[in-house]
């Protein structure tokens, strides 16, 4: 019994340590990993596991693992060639999706030149793969010269939204789960990406660039033709699921990203440095489709990010840099929603 309310003392104590009190909207904050960099957690349809990307111990880039929900039976599912990133459930939980650079070689890409800035490396050798969530079976659904990754699953597992640079630009795709009927549904010059269903699945919500002056235009080009893309600027978008009556929901001018629907699908939660002059600092905040009622979730002094709730809507999963043990440490965590 002792030893029983010790351990109940020490988990209540580590989850009042991984809180600020200002962060009103989440209970219970577990910590699911607790080493290396971790990111991009989702949920299966049934709720009982997370799939996600994790480059830590002798690894040396990101490779996708699942676990159980409460951060426990981690297995990996990627090959441990190449990059990975993106990955997703579908619905009926007997396949997963992630894109990788496999085909392009054994080790991992180089990684941007980081002396031009904070950049994004667009590496042409990802492609889209499904796979068994063991890992095998692997099938690979993309065939483009350029980039194709970012990919998410509509609820009713028959369409697939990705983004890719196969047409010039970076523009928002749906394709079929086996590649197939691949129809392009954002055109405007900027980065569309990040996509997700609402959970009808009769809306999107993602996160964009739009260059407008010569001189943004220009830079955003040049990148482009080195395959990077700088994402200092990110507003959110939302609209139909074949592209149309898409809508600017924030005007903030900064990075925001990882936005995710609601369960009710009239608000979001996304990540977002507007509360830092520097840039620096992520957190979560939540938002009307409209563009009203901006919240601040999180107060982390750091990285808060990839939020994503559970499909009872009652637990959020996100990445963060709260209570690491070393600089550049990111940890996913699961919290009860209020």
């Amino acid at each position: 019994m002792i030893a029983m309310l010790v351990w109940i003392l020490l988990q209540t104590a580590a989850a009042t340590s991984l809180t600020d009190p200002r962060e009103v909207h989440l209970a219970n904050v577990r910590q699911l990993t607790f080493d290396g960099e971790n990111a991009e957690a989702y949920w299966s349809a049934d709720g009982k596991e997370l799939i996600f990307q994790s480059k830590h111990g002798d690894m040396a880039c990101d490779q996708i693992f699942r676990m159980d929900a409460d951060g426990g039976n981690v297995r990996p599912v990627s090959n441990g060639k190449g990059r990975c990133t993106c990955s997703y459930f579908f619905p009926d939980g007997k396949r997963v999706l992630y894109a990788s650079t496999q085909l392009s070689g054994d080790a991992c890409p180089p990684p941007p030149d980081y002396s031009k800035g904070y950049i994004w490396k667009l590496y042409s050798g990802y492609e889209i793969f499904t796979a068994n969530p063991d890992g095998s079976d692997v099938k690979r659904i993309t065939n483009s010269p350029g980039y194709d990754a970012e990919a998410t699953i509509s609820p009713d597992g028959k369409t697939i939204v990705f983004t890719s640079l196969r047409g010039g630009d970076l523009d928002l795709y749906t394709m079929r789960p086996d590649g197939s009927k691949v129809k392009r549904i954002t055109k405007e010059l900027g980065y569309d990406g990040g996509a997700f269903f609402s959970r009808d699945g009769k809306r999107l919500v993602w996160r964009a660039s739009r260059p407008k002056t010569k001189e943004e235009v220009d830079a955003y080009r040049t990148l482009l033709g080195n395959s990077e893309i700088k994402p200092m600027t990110l507003e959110l978008y939302v609209g139909d699921a074949d592209g149309r009556n898409a809508r600017q929901v924030t005007h903030n001018g900064a990075a925001n990203f990882g936005p995710y629907f609601f369960p009710d699908g009239k608000r979001i939660i996304f990540a977002s440095n507007s509360a830092d002059p520097k840039g620096r600092d992520f957190d979560l905040w939540i938002v009307n489709d409209d563009g009203s009622g901006l919240e601040r979730v999180t107060f982390n002094d750091s990285f808060d990010g990839f939020p994503m709730f559970s499909p009872d809507g009652k637990k959020l999963v996100f990445a963060s840099n709260r209570g690491a043990k070393v600089k550049g440490e990111t940890n996913l965590f699961v919290a009860d929603w209020k």
